[in-house]
């Protein structure tokens, strides 16, 4: 079995039942996958995602914006789809890493 190349874990929302939040957080690690197009273009586009952070807006490239788009697009989708079912909070959010 393949290695992960990512890790989700849901955050601020400790009320949650832990069988639920680990069925969230593998919802939404699927889900993520399977907009970006697999494990591997998930941990590419959050390396990316993460280097936009430090870098001045003149210096983005076209390509750089539109991967962000799409993993903001992908992110959304992900968040849904964990959520449907078990509701969520405001303040609660989910952290993806590189594994």
């Amino acid at each position: 079995m393949q290695e992960a190349t990512f890790t989700v874990s849901l955050c601020d929302y400790p009320e949650l039942p832990e069988d639920k939040r680990l069925q969230a957080e593998a919802r939404y690690a699927r889900v993520l996958a399977k907009q970006l197009g697999g494990e591997e273009q998930v941990s590419e586009a959050l390396s990316l995602v993460q280097g936009l952070e430090d870098t001045p807006p003149e210096e983005i490239t076209e390509d750089a914006k539109q991967m962000f788009q799409r993993w903001m697009k992908a992110a959304r989708a992900a968040g849904e789809a964990a959520l449907q079912g078990i509701g969520g909070t405001e303040s609660c959010f989910f952290d993806v890493r590189r594994a």
